[in-house]
């Protein structure tokens, strides 16, 4: 369809149509925002995973932390497409005095990876 040709239910039409495209791929990458789950050694006590997790909540992008000192596990969620690259997570866990073992990204939901853990 030619635009200069196309009368006005066929403009309000294609504006329905690219605002619907545009919702939908922001709830996508909304919902998209991986988990970063993190092993952690050196994590011996509570003191151990508060200092990890008022580290973490302090940036601007985190949206919750978990810390298990059982698993050796750190996951964080993110904020509404916001991230934090792996370098960077591992140097603000490694410069708190802890050693990074992996770090993945899962599309597990905090929750979900809090409720496994207290499973096992």
């Amino acid at each position: 369809m030619n635009p200069s040709t196309m009368n006005s239910r066929g403009l309000a039409w294609l504006a329905r149509a690219v605002a619907a495209v545009v919702l939908t791929l922001t709830a996508i990458s909304a919902w998209a925002t991986p988990v970063a789950k993190i092993g952690v050694d050196g994590m011996v006590c509570a003191f151990c995973a508060q200092g990890i997790e008022k580290t973490l909540k302090n940036r601007a992008e985190v949206s919750k932390v978990f810390v298990s000192l059982e698993n050796k596990l750190v996951a964080v969620s993110f904020k509404d497409g916001k991230t934090i690259n792996d370098t960077d997570l591992s140097k603000l866990i490694v410069d708190s005095g802890y050693k990074v073992t992996q770090i993945a990204r899962v599309d597990d939901t905090l929750e979900a990876i809090r409720a496994s853990v207290r499973k096992k």
